[in-house]
């Protein structure tokens, strides 16, 4: 992997940008061609809905997933979290929302050959930057918000909603009939999703759904005549269940099944994670990788004195917000702790440096992720909040790419646990 890193740096620094851009645009839409052809197209004999946006991704796949569930119906399912066909289902083990190299093609040739109904795809910027969306038919997309990231990647703001857009591109581009866009009304760019030469332009806003209400337990909103409960923290959470309400309701599917399938769903992986051993106080665990994203969990734990293990700004990339991700947690919370991210190949230490400029007070810094976990936790007194962010279940990236086994929810637990066995002494 490090090799193969180096190698590529190699080629970035001697082949000039534009014909290395084009060259790889051609290698990318190949891949995906070839991926196709060899599967036999399998997109075309089952239903395939993409979800795509800054945040919630995840979540909302993992919600629509489950609403079709629900009626019975056999799915697949690849997000961050895993790759699911039928009652398999395998944590993601690649590290990327949206493998490429034949990956998606494979997985739909899968879910096709075990019988699966309808597929749920959670797609990325990059990934339809490297033509990982293409030839494959969508019968729907969701688009959930659009926040700065990946800006250096990209190279600006708006190349990046444009790589999302591509995604909206390929909707219309299916050969299914009819074709279904689902879409954040709240956000100002989804008047370009809306206005897609599609079937069914359907906007979404919780403020159509009132009355509605949210908290650290959970929420709950109006939706064809029936109060439909959602079991996971705050407004954000409530908003990607309306969007999944939406889709499903397009496809027919009635209330009744989306209320009890929601009602069902108290936890996602990473996701605003509760992690419960009889404290009493609250441990969260929340991939939480924006200023938005990490303003909003904060705010669904109120007026609670919370703690919060911040990383959530990879080595390498968006070196923007990282001030801005420190100014937030300093904002919402008593007391900060900063530690080790996905530092890739940059110094971890400036990666904390950059955060900690844009807080006026200084922070705690623990550079081991484990040791900041463990003194969040020990901070805590009753009634408090430790919101450990950035991470989710994810693993680290460090030099070279490489992964390092991790898991948050597995090392807060581990370390709740220590401290309550300490307690009992």
């Amino acid at each position: 992997m490090r090799m193969l890193a180096s190698v590529k740096r190699v080629i970035r620094t001697v082949v000039p940008a534009p014909i290395l851009s084009r060259a790889l645009s051609v290698y990318h839409l190949s891949l995906a061609f070839l991926g196709a052809v060899y599967y036999g197209y399998p997109s075309r004999n089952l239903i395939v809905i993409g979800v795509t946006g800054t945040k919630g991704k995840t979540s909302t796949t993992e919600l629509v997933n489950a609403i079709f569930e629900e009626t019975g119906s056999m799915t697949a399912l690849n997000n961050s979290i895993r790759t699911k066909i039928g009652s398999a289902s395998n944590s993601n083990a690649v590290g990327r929302s949206m493998p490429g190299r034949f990956f998606l093609q494979k997985f739909l040739y899968d879910a096709v050959k075990a019988g699966c109904i309808a597929a749920i795809i959670e797609m990325t910027s990059e990934g339809a930057r490297q033509h990982r969306h293409r030839f494959i038919d969508l019968n729907a997309l969701i688009f959930t918000n659009l926040a700065p990231e990946h800006l250096e990647s990209h190279g600006s703001y708006e190349a990046y909603a444009d790589a999302k857009f591509e995604i909206g591109r390929g909707l219309v581009r299916s050969h299914k009939r009819p074709r279904i866009v689902v879409a954040n009304a709240d956000d100002a760019q989804s008047t370009r999703y809306l206005t897609l030469p599609v079937e069914h332009a359907l906007p979404f806003s919780l403020s159509t759904y009132a009355p509605w209400s949210a908290d650290e337990n959970g929420g709950r909103f109006r939706f064809d005549g029936l109060d439909i409960a959602v079991r996971m923290p705050g407004e954000f959470s409530l908003k990607n269940a309306v969007a999944a309400a939406v889709l499903a309701r397009a496809f027919n599917i009635k209330p009744h099944a989306i209320a009890s399938a929601l009602a069902k769903i108290d936890c996602i992986p990473g996701r605003a994670e509760r992690i419960e051993e009889g404290q009493d106080f609250i441990v969260v665990v929340d991939y939480a990788h924006t200023p938005d994203s990490l303003e909003a969990l904060c705010k669904a734990y109120g007026a609670r004195k919370k703690i919060c293990i911040l990383g959530s700004a990879g080595g390498g990339r968006d070196t923007w917000k990282r001030p801005v991700m420190g100014k937030v947690a300093e904002e919402n919370c008593a007391h900060v702790i900063l530690t080790n991210d996905d530092p890739y190949d940059e110094n971890p230490e400036t990666i904390i440096a950059s955060i900690r400029r844009g807080m006026r007070t200084e922070p705690e810094v623990i550079m081991d992720r484990r040791a900041a976990i463990r003194r969040g936790i020990e901070l805590a007194r009753t009634g408090d909040a430790v919101l450990i962010t950035g991470k989710g279940i994810d693993p680290i990236a460090g030099p070279g790419g490489v992964k390092m086994p991790w898991n948050d929810v597995e090392v807060a637990r581990e370390e709740l646990k220590k401290l309550l066995r300490s307690q009992e002494v």
